[in-house]
């Protein structure tokens, strides 16, 4: 069964694909070529993903995975939550790595999780699913897999940043990983 998910993020692509292990064919929006800027202004999660998801469907009638993630911290009352990505600049990671960095000097509480929201989109309406990834920040980047604000976040129980861990291993344990999980779940009921 084919599967469009609402990026264009191919390491988000391969990430999911991988934990679907097959069982669905991921499309991008790039194999569609589908390059209209999808405008995310929710003021959630969920809305943010409702919004993707259903672009997707609505441009091609094929069930549609919005997937709305970003990094969670307590000390700064949340942020960069849905702003993850835009942050310091769009898109821009090492900038707003710099700035959550910039914002927690000093700061002794250093706890933080990762959210993943997923919203699957039919003629049925939408579905939501959930997962998080707890750990605590940093003070510097460390390693080079991964994406986003992976070299500063050491998920709990781990000696190591989801950037040094190899992409087979953050993959069983990541906030999307728990989402896609559900969703897999209720797909086979």
């Amino acid at each position: 069964m084919e599967l469009l998910v609402a990026t264009h993020n191919q390491h988000k692509k391969e990430e999911i694909q991988q934990i679907l292990q097959g069982l669905f064919e991921v499309k991008s929006l790039t194999d569609y070529d589908l390059h209209d800027e999808i405008v995310e202004d929710g003021q959630t999660f969920h809305e943010n993903a409702l919004i993707k998801a259903k672009y997707c469907f609505d441009k091609t009638g094929i069930p549609s995975l919005g997937d709305d993630s970003g990094l969670v911290v307590d000390a700064l009352d949340g942020r960069p939550g849905i702003y993850s990505a835009r942050y310091a600049s769009n898109h821009d990671f090492p900038k707003n790595i710099a700035k959550v960095l910039e914002e927690m000097d000093g700061n002794t509480n250093r706890s933080a999780y990762f959210v993943t929201v997923l919203c699957y989109y039919t003629s049925e309406g939408a579905q939501y699913y959930e997962g998080r990834a707890y750990g605590n920040l940093l003070t510097e980047n460390k390693g080079r897999q991964g994406f986003g604000y992976d070299p500063i976040f050491v998920p709990e129980g781990y000696g190591m940043t989801f950037a040094e861990m190899e992409p087979e291993h953050k993959n069983r344990i990541s906030h999307r990983k728990q989402a896609l999980d559900a969703f897999l779940a209720d797909m086979e009921k």
